[in-house]
């Protein structure tokens, strides 16, 4: 089969060929209302514009006003058979052999803006969010750190998707910076606790799910079901304060070390986008219960890379390449265990992957990890790193490589600056 084409001139290392059409939300001024829109190449494609012009014509649809909305809830909330809709309407206009926007000049010139001259805004409004710690290879990891070698995973790790209920107020677009946050640190001997500037801050490869639809209250969804309330994926970095979060996660878990920020791309990739690159996610053992048991459970073969640009320098440095394969719960096994006890999702809500990090040294997902908890300094650019400094950018990317094209994630970036007074 002929590989589909856009009339929108794409590089072959685009991230944002016509096989993927992400959607987000961006202004084209700064005074601009936010509209949603889709990537294709290096350009912004406007959905409100397109909408205006009768050109969603399809019956779910045609008489609805959720892409003139200043988010994508509405459209979200619609569901599975409105996104293929919308994703099949998209392919068509923007292929190379459709005239009805290609050879409309003034609609062109209304609909299409330059990538590198918009404002991204976050994409939809979040309601509530969760972290999942769903990486086998960073929960040993951090076990072995904390615990030692007797019991690095506890039993209930391998039972069900462990998760902490996360701060949505705090998420961040892409390209936001983070304020180093303040807290207490463990005491030094008989001392009082240490109260200041976090002087373990630190970044965690993660992927997010956007949820779709949601599901009423008291009524969990069946995981067979659950890639249906799922819309798609974003590359998210849950950002941590590790020497906060030690001193105070016993016996709670995290707070003041997570709620500071957390940063996503700008481009929501959908399901369907990803479906040529889904795979047999890993076997698990022991068997899960029969709430988590999937009739066909997959994984998405996603490349993650990690850059860190020290401050002070022109150049990044490639600090970790992992995969969303890496995995060891599925996400639609995490948003099953999420509902499982009746508790509601909401269009837009988001929910983590958990640090997602391999079983190689060049595959670990934090410095926690990189450094072994800061013993083992990384070497980048003439300069080392225990911890993130100020003045650090961080740099995630992911792609999908398909046959003669790519589906990616565009970069989900943050720069560390100086704690506030």
């Amino acid at each position: 089969m002929a590989l589909l084409k856009s009339f929108v001139d794409v590089r072959p290392d685009s991230h944002f060929p016509i096989q993927n059409l992400p959607y987000g939300v961006f202004k084209p001024e700064p005074s601009s209302s936010p509209r949603p829109g889709v990537a294709i190449g290096d350009f912004v494609l406007d959905l409100s514009e397109i909408f205006r012009d009768g050109l969603f014509d399809g019956p779910i649809l045609r008489d609805s006003d959720c892409f003139l909305q200043p988010n994508l809830n509405k459209f979200l909330a619609m569901g599975r058979p409105a996104w293929k809709e919308a994703r099949s309407t998209l392919q068509k206009l923007l292929s190379s052999g459709e005239p009805t926007l290609r050879d409309n000049d003034e609609l062109r010139k209304k609909s299409f803006y330059e990538m590198s001259k918009v404002e991204m805004v976050l994409p939809m409004v979040i309601g509530d969010y969760t972290d999942f710690f769903a990486s086998m290879h960073h929960a040993k990891n951090c076990g072995l750190i904390f615990r030692g070698p007797q019991n690095p995973i506890n039993p209930n790790w391998f039972q069900l998707p462990i998760a902490y209920h996360g701060r949505a107020s705090s998420i961040v677009i892409s390209g936001t910076d983070i304020i180093r946050p303040r807290g207490q640190g463990h005491p030094q001997g008989s001392s009082t606790p240490y109260f200041g500037p976090s002087q373990k801050l630190d970044f965690e490869l993660e992927m997010a799910a956007v949820v779709g639809t949601g599901n009423e209250l008291g009524k969990p969804i069946d995981v067979n079901n659950a890639a249906d309330h799922i819309f798609g994926l974003v590359l998210m970095n849950d950002w941590s304060a590790r020497d906060i979060q030690a001193w105070e996660y016993v016996p709670l878990g995290p707070f003041l070390g997570k709620s500071f920020g957390t940063t996503i791309s700008p481009w929501i990739v959908t399901l369907d986008a990803l479906e040529p690159f889904a795979r047999q996610a890993s076997k698990q053992d022991p068997p899960p219960l029969p709430y988590l048991a999937e009739k066909t459970s997959v994984n998405y073969d996603i490349s993650l890379e990690v850059q860190l640009r020290p401050a002070g320098k022109d150049d990044s440095c490639v600090v970790t390449r992992s995969n969303f394969q890496n995995l060891y719960w599925t996400v639609t096994q995490q948003l099953a265990h999420h509902t499982v006890n009746g508790c509601n999702l909401r269009p837009g809500d988001l929910f983590g992957t958990g640090t997602i990090s391999g079983p190689e040294p060049g595959s670990l997902g934090c410095l926690l990890e990189l450094t072994w908890n800061g013993q083992k300094p990384l070497s980048l650019n003439g300069t080392s790193r225990k911890f993130l400094e100020d003045g650090d950018e961080v740099i995630f990317t992911g792609l999908c490589k398909g046959d003669g094209y790519n589906v990616g994630f565009g970069k989900c970036t943050g720069k560390i600056v100086p704690s506030l007074p």
